[in-house]
């Protein structure tokens, strides 16, 4: 009898310590699921966008993404990855994913930072006075991200006569083919010849 409530037990124990196992495997599972959906939220989402708290951010942005887009950092001139970009497409913040620049307003500035003669959609950027490193600056953020992108100054070509002097590390890059399938479909038309 002692025997057979041993051998209970055990098999008791073996089936907890497994459901258990396989809880923590789901848990993981979902985890990573929503790990995976905060990094690269569906593009229309960012309409209806919610900021992950500082430690979802740290975790799922770069060192450098995190320095520039929540710290107001700053990325190495001429060592970035979209200041030599020279392909068609939009540009969209790293964080929220909304639109900000088109490559069509793109030019090649000389600061080694990309730089844009005005937004794509002017709705989803906002300005702000910065008094940072003793002078007055007009700091670019996101709107529904909130994340700092650079900084527009009076110095571009026409027609706005305005330099969008903006981090590589504050954006991600769609290419023109790949519109439709991010989900930026309605941008596909100002990459079509006529």
């Amino acid at each position: 009898m002692k025997i057979f409530t041993m051998v209970l037990a055990l098999v008791f124990m073996i089936l907890c310590f497994h459901n258990s196992g396989m809880a923590q495997q789901k848990e993981k599972s979902r985890m990573k699921e929503e790990s995976i959906t905060m990094e690269r939220p569906k593009s229309a989402d960012w309409k209806h966008f919610k900021k992950p708290d500082d430690a979802t951010l740290r975790k799922n942005l770069t060192p450098l993404q995190y320095k520039v887009t929540q710290k107001e950092g700053t990325e190495p001139s001429f060592q970035n990855e979209y200041a030599n970009n020279k392909r068609d497409g939009i540009y969209v913040d790293i964080v929220s994913r909304e639109p900000i620049f088109s490559s069509k307003d793109k030019f090649e500035s000389g600061t080694g930072w990309p730089s844009f003669t005005k937004p794509l959609a002017p709705e989803n950027i906002v300005t702000r006075e910065d008094r940072g490193f003793f002078a007055v600056r007009t700091e670019v953020r996101s709107k529904h991200g909130d994340s700092h992108l650079g900084h527009v100054f009076p110095d571009g070509p026409p027609p706005t006569g305005l330099r969008y002097c903006m981090n590589s590390a504050a954006m991600r890059f769609i290419p023109k083919e790949d519109l439709e399938k991010e989900g930026y479909g309605d941008y596909k038309k100002l990459f079509q010849t006529k």
